[in-house]
């Protein structure tokens, strides 16, 4: 069984692009870092840290896009993929990324980042013609 689960915060805003897919539409593609602190501090009383790219696939990614933004914290669970490949001086390069299978919310309503509304604002004293009451 390959599944992982963290719990960190966004270091800088999802990376978000769209590739074709076979059905024809664009599939959205989420990339991502997490820093995931150590249970232990460290010896002058730091906390330290683990940095984990992800990748995030569909409506995980738009999810991700619509919703998140650096400093945003985040539970994560997918599974653990190794990307080890031979560089061009012939030396192995090991490395390994989390394959988002699902996106949670790890800041409550009150600690998440502000973001912006999609909304217009109407300007004061302008009356009568609007669509709405």
């Amino acid at each position: 069984m390959n599944k992982v689960i963290m719990y960190g915060r966004l270091t800088k805003d999802p990376e978000i692009r769209y590739t074709p897919s076979r059905n024809g539409e664009d599939m959205a593609v989420a990339r991502f870092t997490i820093a995931v602190d150590r249970k232990f501090k460290s010896k002058n009383d730091e906390v330290t840290a683990d940095f984990f790219d992800c990748t995030a696939f569909g409506a995980q990614a738009k999810f991700l896009e619509k919703y998140f933004a650096k400093g945003s914290r985040v539970l994560v669970t997918g599974r653990l993929q190794n990307n080890n490949y031979t560089n061009k001086n012939g030396e192995k390069v090991y490395s390994y990324q989390i394959m988002v299978d699902d996106v949670e919310f790890g800041d409550s309503k009150k600690e998440a980042p502000k973001q912006e509304d999609d909304f217009v604002s109407v300007p004061e004293g302008i009356e009568g013609d609007l669509p709405f009451k």
